[in-house]
């Protein structure tokens, strides 16, 4: 990977460069199978680039948030499935600081682990000698066919009893599962983001160990593997992972449209770069990704400079959300702005035109950064309360 004269990030963009290649020639096959080719899984897997958010002392890259960000946004110019994996699963890599030092090493630790899981519904998990028996099923699992491990929530049961905390709320705890105790059900049937393999994960009665489990809260005391700034960062830098993949998409709309230009489009006799509709919407466009990219790239440099001393305050968190849905919203408009200008290539399957169009507005629906989310912003900004959960981690 990286040499003694490259950092980490370097290191995976020349990896990236290599493996480019590879990961179009595949990026059809993944998009029929609603799964990640296992050929490109495994090129990024041994490539470091589900690693990149991985402490170094459990054998991952120990990239900052910031380097990470941007590398995954140049994945994603490339092939859209390929860096959703690479980001939910790096977001998932922070959960490992929840656990002990020990079960986050069974889980983490080996050079092909791969976690990633989804955390709603909550599962059901009874109590019983040692541990829980867990069951429920979860949407969303994107990259499940690639992974070890699978993290989830999951409420606490007394028999048929829901167990409580001292303020009369639901017990909630976070819990790690080999993939293998997991039925992987077949239905990742989308417009967009089809080769994520996003399916659901139904566990049935399994047995999770009371250390492969923990309270979900605030970070506040992290396994000593996990101890620094990034561990202050866990939900926002999980948002913000989502965000980059829809600016990378927008990046290659764009371009793909200026390449486009010498094209005449049908019953005319102009190319397209001199229609004046053309010109505009693309300057519209690439305005409205530069400057949405902007504010994304500054307020998680920031938050990274201000986690090196303490936590987020809820306005630096709320400028967090509100740099991360606005990147969706901004990659959103961008690409609505090339699918205006590109004809019948946008609708072609052997065009890239269309993938863009579904999967940006795919993303536009996640929870996590979604435009209603901005509502929550909204709210912090005229000193309210926030309805948005995320806000009290």
């Amino acid at each position: 990977m990286a040499t003694a004269t490259t950092t980490p990030d370097e290191g995976l963009r020349d990896a990236l460069a290599r493996l480019a290649p590879l990961i179009c020639e595949y990026a059809d096959e993944s998009e029929r199978r609603k799964r990640l080719a296992p050929e490109v899984h495994e090129a990024l897997r041994d490539a470091g680039f589900y690693r990149m958010l991985r402490p170094v002392t459990r054998g991952g890259l120990g990239l900052d948030p910031v380097a990470e960000l941007s590398v995954a946004e140049e994945l994603a110019r490339i092939d859209s499935a390929a860096a959703w994996n690479v980001q939910v699963s790096n977001a998932s890599e922070l959960y490992g600081g929840f656990f002990a030092d020990a079960v986050s090493a069974e889980a983490y630790g080996a050079p092909d682990a791969v976690v990633s899981g989804a955390f709603n519904p909550h599962r059901r998990a009874v109590a019983v000698e040692g541990g829980f028996r867990v069951t429920g099923r979860t949407p969303f699992n994107s990259n499940c066919h690639g992974s070890t491990w699978t993290i989830g929530l999951a409420d606490v049961y007394d028999g048929d009893t829901p167990r409580v905390d001292a303020e009369g709320l639901p017990e909630v705890l976070l819990m790690l599962a080999p993939i293998g105790d997991c039925e992987i059900l077949p239905n990742w049937n989308t417009m967009g983001m089809c080769g994520t393999g996003s399916h659901d994960l139904q566990m049935e009665d399994v047995f999770v160990p009371s250390e492969r489990t923990a309270p979900f809260g605030p970070l506040e005391q992290p396994a000593p593997a996990y101890e620094g700034p990034l561990s202050r960062l866990v939900v926002w830098t999980t948002v913000a992972c989502h965000a980059t993949v829809a600016l990378g998409i927008a990046r290659a709309a764009v371009d793909e449209l200026r390449e486009l230009g010498a094209r005449v489009p049908a019953y005319t006799g102009n190319t397209l770069r001199n229609r004046h509709r053309a010109q505009l919407r693309l300057a519209r466009a690439d305005a409205t990704l530069r400057a949405a990219r902007a504010l994304f790239h500054e307020a998680y440099g920031e938050a990274w400079e201000i986690a090196h001393e303490r936590p987020l305050d809820m306005e630096e968190k709320a400028r967090c959300q509100q740099a991360s849905s606005h990147a969706v919203l901004s990659a959103v408009e961008a690409v609505d702005l090339v699918h205006s200008c590109v004809g019948t290539a946008g609708i072609r399957e052997e065009q890239r035109f269309p993938r863009y169009f579904r999967d940006v507005h795919v993303i536009s629906q996640h929870a996590f950064v979604a435009e209603a989310r901005l509502e929550a912003v909204g709210q912090i900004l005229f000193g309210l309360e926030p309805d948005w959960p995320f806000f009290a981690m």
